[in-house]
């Protein structure tokens, strides 16, 4: 090979030297390299197990030239004999060149250059980053379905290839999961997307946490429940549930509502809050009289259906009570179309001018704000709704349904 035109003879261990700056003799000083090139690399398969693990901890670094100091450290105090013997063995089997330096009359190692960084990676196990980076490039041109995943799909860049691509495969498993209308736990998802109730990391939960609203995606710590309180009798079978019981208010899942055949009971009206403070006090007003329900937010698909139920067995017009915001707008309309496929009447209820300016307190629009007000400005609104949404286009004010129900 011609590159060992420049190094010596090896020696008797088979190591070769180069010379990079001798200095002057009289101090004792300069710098070296040494390896060693076998006709072929030695595997790894009989190394002690300690050896593996330190060289592992090693080589996580994606850069193959590393400081001899930051190895040492790597290892630790209590391995500092260990890890001498690793480098020899190592340079011995030509996996590394070492740069020495001479001090005080000895060589010392200085740099460690690993040379086939990803052959090494694979003879222990570890996944070749390069590779991966590849597969990550190929997987990720195929785009998502849903756009409410695009933030994280596009965060992905900045996180190794081996965990990006585990991540991106969680985010096709959640893009099917809302394609199919799926809800349930976070161990329904979880089992859903990777085979077992526990496969998804704390440190993956986060990562979906802060980039998409798991329970608007009908993802839910624990099992769903439709909190809510009327003057009514659920009924499946000759089995009932009287709700006159409750004074507040009591949570039902989504099964047991799917399940009712009927409704015994008249209301005056439904009437829903965004809001949970707003929603309880309602619950304890207006219980006697009304169908009071806790409105989610932006409602995920189980919610809407087993309102739905309710509705088809209970039917009557509704109050809807969202903040007096732009995104309480949006959230009100979206359960307002449940209203609508039913052919039955709503209106906002606490979502009007006269309340908003007679709020105590009120928050400036943010620009995301105003990007949601002009969409919706650009769509047919109720009139109570168009008014409210072009007072606070003037007056770049929004306020909290706390403060008015």
């Amino acid at each position: 090979m011609p590159e060992h035109e420049t190094w010596a003879s090896p020696d008797a261990l088979g190591i070769c030297t180069r010379d990079l700056d001798v200095g002057a003799k009289s101090t004792l000083r300069g710098r070296r390299l040494r390896r060693a090139f076998p006709d072929t690399l030695h595997t790894l398969g009989g190394w002690p197990t300690e050896w593996r693990e330190l060289l592992i901890g090693w080589i996580r670094a994606s850069s193959p030239k590393r400081k001899w100091d930051t190895l040492l450290s790597t290892a630790g105090s209590r391995r500092v004999h260990l890890a001498h013997e690793l480098l020899d063995a190592l340079l011995r089997a030509g996996w590394v060149e070492v740069e020495e330096r001479r001090q005080s009359g000895r060589w010392l190692p200085l740099w460690v250059n690993f040379l086939e960084l990803s052959t090494l990676r694979y003879h222990l196990g570890l996944a070749d980053k390069d590779a991966l980076a590849e597969l990550f490039c190929a997987e990720a041109v195929r785009s998502l379905q849903d756009v409410r995943l695009v933030s994280a799909q596009q965060s992905l860049s900045a996180a190794s290839p081996q965990s990006a691509l585990r991540r991106l495969a969680l985010l096709r498993a959640l893009d099917v999961w809302l394609t199919s209308q799926r809800f349930g736990t976070r161990r329904d998802f979880s089992l859903f997307a990777r085979g077992t109730t526990k496969a998804i990391s704390t440190a993956e939960w986060e990562w979906l946490e802060h980039h998409v609203d798991l329970v608007e995606l009908g993802i839910e710590r624990h099992s769903p429940a439709l909190w809510l309180r009327a003057p009514v009798l659920l009924s499946r079978g000759n089995l009932s549930l009287d709700l006159r019981l409750i004074d507040d208010c009591i949570a039902l899942t989504p099964g047991t509502l799917d399940s009712l055949t009927r409704i015994e009971g008249r209301i005056g009206c439904w009437r829903l809050l965004e809001n949970r403070t707003s929603f309880e006090r309602a619950a304890r007003r207006y219980g006697d009289n009304d169908f009071v329900v806790w409105l989610p937010g932006f409602a995920p698909s189980w919610w809407r259906q087993s309102v739905a139920q309710l509705l088809t067995l209970c039917p009557a017009s509704a109050l809807i009570a969202c903040d007096p915001d732009p995104a309480g707008i949006e959230i009100a309309l979206q359960a307002a179309e449940i209203w609508d496929e039913a052919g039955l009447s709503w209106q906002p209820w606490g979502m009007d001018v006269e309340t908003l300016s007679g709020l105590p307190h009120c928050q400036s629009l943010s620009p995301n704000d105003e990007e949601q007000l002009q969409r919706l400005l650009q769509q047919p609104l109720p009139a109570s709704l168009q008014a409210l949404a072009d007072w606070m286009r003037i007056h770049a004010k929004k306020g909290e349904q706390e403060g008015a129900i």
